[in-house]
C-alpha cells in the first residue's frame, strides 16, 4: 500500500506582507535611532506599548464598519470576553495609556514611539498589511503652539536622517476648516453632528486621495461612487452637483501666499463659526511656523485633510520633492513620507472629559524607501571581512583572527559553511558584499603569513583592467601574521 503523500508547507510570505534582510533592516534602525535622538533633544521620552488592544479601545477610526473588526486583524478568545486585535496605529493606544496613568503621567505628555502596526486592508505595489511607524505627540497642551512645535520638530528630523532643506514641504491644514465647509454645503448639522456621519467618511478619505485618484476619481467619490481598475467598486458620499463642487473648491483653495488662501478659505466657510475658528487656527500656526524660519519649508494647503476619523483641528503632511528615478527609469516622487494633526477627543473616549493632543506619524518604510532612493548612485554598504577556512582543524586560529578584527573595530565573521570548495567561500564573500577576504593555509602557517584579499579591487580589474593594470594593482597581497590587523584596515580605506 503506497504510503500517504506528506503535504509540505509552502515557503512563501503571507499576501500583503514581506521580509525584511540585514541591510534594510540595518539602515532602518540608523534612521529611527536618528529620529529618536531629534524627539529627544526636543524633550520627548519614548514609549512602547503592546502590539494588541482591545477593539472597544482602539475605536472604530478605519473604514466604516459593520462588525468589530473590518480593517484591523481582530479576534475574540470566547464569546463573552472582548474583541482583540492588532493596533493599527501608534496614537489609539497612546490615548489607552494616558487615560490610564493619567495621574503619574505629566500634564502636558509629550512621548515618541517606533514600532509595526497592521491593517486589515487590500494589499497593493508598495501597499503592505504590516509596516512601520514612528511617532511623536503632545497631550494636554491646547494651545495650536503645540502643532506648530510638531511641524518644527518634524523638520527637523527630516532633515536629521539626510533630507536636505528644499527637498520638503510640510503641508498644514485644519479639519475646522473642513468642517465649516460641508457645513455650508449642508452635509454637516452643528445641531445633530451625528446626521450625515458617514457621508462626511467618505469625503474626507476621497479628498485625502486626491493626489492618487485626482479631481476626477474625487469627484466619482463625492456622488455616487467609484469602480478601480480591479472592478471593485467604492461607495461614494452621494452628494449633489453643488455640494461636490464646494468641497473641490475646498480642495483647490491654495493660493501663491498664506495670506490669500487664509482669505480665500474665509469665503469658502461663509458664516460657520467652526470654519472661522479654524481658518484663525490656521493663521497663527503660520506666524508660528514662519518665526521658526520654517517659511520656505511650510505652507497653508486645503487638499491635506488626513483619512483617520479622530483629527479634530489642524492636519499636517510632510511631502518630499525631489525626483527619482523609478524601475523604469521614468522620474517619480515619493510625496508624502509623514502625517498627523490633533485629536481633542481621542482620550474622552476613556476619559469622559475634552483631553487636547497632537502629534505626527512617520511612515517608515516610505521614508527609508526615498532614501534609499535617493543614494541609489551610492555604493552599497560592505559585508564583513571574511576569514576563509584552509584547514578544519585550525578553526580555533581563524576564529582568533576575526576576534583580534572585532576587536579593533572592524566587522569581520569565519566562514562556516563546507570549507572543501575555496570558489564556494569566495562566492560566499561576495554574495556578503564583503570587501576583503582573510586566506592563511598550511603554507602560510608555517611562514608567519596570511594572504589578504581585496575583492572590491579584485572586482573592478577584473571588469576594467588591462594585463599591466593587473599586474601593477595586484589585488591580493602577503603580509605577516602580526600586520593582519593593520594591512585589513589599509586595504578598507583603500577601497
Amino acid at each position: 500500500m503506497a504510503k500517504d503523500k506528506v503535504r509540505r508547507p509552502r515557503a512563501e510570505t503571507p499576501k500583503g506582507f514581506r521580509d525584511y534582510f540585514g541591510a534594510e533592516v540595518t539602515a532602518r534602525t540608523e534612521m529611527l535611532q536618528a529620529i529618536g535622538r531629534v524627539y529627544r533633544a526636543w524633550g520627548f521620552d519614548a514609549l512602547e506599548t503592546s502590539a494588541v488592544e482591545t477593539v472597544e479601545a482602539l475605536g472604530k477610526f478605519l473604514p466604516d464598519v459593520d462588525r468589530p473588526n473590518e480593517g484591523v486583524f481582530a479576534w475574540q478568545e470566547h464569546e463573552d470576553t472582548d474583541w482583540l486585535a492588532l493596533r493599527y496605529d501608534l496614537t489609539a493606544p497612546l490615548a489607552r495609556v494616558f487615560a490610564q496613568y493619567r495621574n503619574d503621567l505629566p500634564t502636558p505628555y509629550r512621548r515618541y514611539a517606533m514600532g509595526p502596526v497592521w491593517r486589515n486592508e487590500k494589499p497593493g505595489p508598495g501597499r503592505f498589511r504590516q509596516f512601520y511607524q514612528c511617532d511623536a505627540d503632545t497631550v494636554g497642551a491646547p494651545s495650536v503652539a503645540a502643532d506648530a512645535e510638531i511641524c518644527a520638530m518634524l523638520a527637523s528630523a527630516l532633515e536629521a536622517v539626510g533630507i536636505d532643506r528644499g527637498d520638503y514641504l510640510i503641508r498644514v491644514n485644519n479639519r475646522k476648516v473642513l468642517n465649516g465647509v460641508m457645513e455650508a454645503a449642508g452635509v454637516l448639522d452643528p445641531a445633530d453632528p451625528s446626521r450625515f456621519e458617514a457621508e462626511r467618511g467618505i469625503v474626507l478619505r476621497a479628498i485625502d486621495k486626491l493626489d492618487r485618484l485626482g479631481e476626477a476619481g474625487v469627484r466619482a467619490l463625492l456622488g455616487q461612487g467609484r469602480e478601480d481598475e480591479s472592478g471593485d467598486f467604492t461607495k461614494g458620499a452621494g452628494l449633489a452637483e453643488e455640494q461636490a463642487e464646494l468641497v473641490i473648491g475646498f480642495t483647490q483653495a491654495r493660493r501663491d501666499t498664506a495670506e490669500a488662501t487664509l482669505a480665500r478659505l474665509r469665503e469658502l466657510v461663509g458664516t460657520s463659526a467652526t470654519g472661522a475658528e479654524g481658518v484663525d487656527e490656521l493663521e497663527t500656526i503660520a506666524g508660528l511656523l514662519a518665526a521658526q524660519g520654517l517659511g520656505d519649508r511650510a505652507l497653508i494647503d486645503p487638499s491635506v485633510v488626513r483619512g483617520l476619523g479622530y483629527y479634530t483641528g489642524p492636519v499636517f503632511e510632510a511631502e518630499l520633492t525631489f525626483q527619482t528615478l523609478d524601475e523604469k527609469g521614468r522620474p517619480r516622487q515619493f510625496g508624502s513620507v509623514a502625517g498627523g494633526g490633533r485629536y481633542d477627543d481621542l482620550v474622552k473616549r476613556f476619559t469622559g472629559q475634552a483631553v487636547p493632543a497632537t502629534g505626527i506619524s512617520i511612515g517608515v518604510d516610505r521614508l527609508l524607501a526615498a532614501l534609499q532612493a535617493r543614494r541609489a548612485q551610492a555604493a552599497a554598504p560592505a559585508g564583513p571581512v571574511v576569514v576563509t577556512v584552509m584547514d578544519r582543524e585550525r578553526m580555533a586560529d581563524y576564529f582568533a583572527m576575526a576576534e583580534e578584527l572585532r576587536a579593533a573595530g572592524i566587522r569581520a565573521e569565519v566562514y562556516l559553511g563546507n570549507p572543501k570548495n575555496f570558489g564556494n567561500q569566495m562566492k560566499y564573500a561576495d554574495r556578503r558584499g564583503s570587501p576583503v577576504a582573510v586566506i592563511e593555509g598550511g603554507d602560510e602557517k608555517a611562514r608567519g603569513v596570511v594572504q589578504i584579499k581585496d575583492l572590491v579591487l579584485g572586482a573592478e580589474i577584473a571588469k576594467n583592467a588591462s594585463l599591466e593594470e593587473w599586474k601593477d594593482r595586484p589585488s591580493q597581497v602577503e603580509a605577516p601574521r602580526d600586520q593582519l590587523v593593520a594591512q585589513v584596515r589599509a586595504m578598507l580605506e583603500g577601497s
